[in-house]
């Protein structure tokens, strides 16, 4: 990935996490958090990789749930990009579940259980 394509996937993550908090209005897109946007090098193509943000672990029918609202915001957002960035191509929004974050809430779950269990 070329730097310039690292800096336009920042921008495009930095105003989506803020179209989603605070101009999209669709409930089943709950609390999610952005964690990276890979730009294609012909700025046709952005995949944006997602984690839903749930005590515990999110549902596989959360996730779902969240992926349609997701996609079905993606025009609506496509078109507040190019309203809200100087570029001449915006690219087509695709977004893919990212389970980093709940692997990670697990890992440290499953950590403090073998510390806890070691202090017995």
């Amino acid at each position: 990935m070329s730097r310039r394509t690292e800096r336009v996937g920042e921008q495009i993550r930095g105003e989506l996490a803020r179209l989603l908090r605070e101009e999209v209005t669709d409930p089943r897109i709950g609390l999610v958090s952005l964690t990276r946007v890979d730009v294609s090098p012909d700025l046709g193509n952005a995949r944006v990789y997602w984690s839903r943000i749930a005590a515990g672990r999110p549902s596989p029918e959360g996730l779902a749930e969240s992926e349609a609202g997701l996609a079905s915001a993606a025009g609506f957002l496509r078109r507040r990009l190019a309203q809200l960035l100087e570029l001449r191509r915006i690219p087509e929004l695709r977004f893919v579940h990212d389970p980093s974050l709940a692997l990670g809430a697990r890992t440290l779950e499953l950590l403090k259980d073998l510390r806890d269990g070691s202090e017995q």
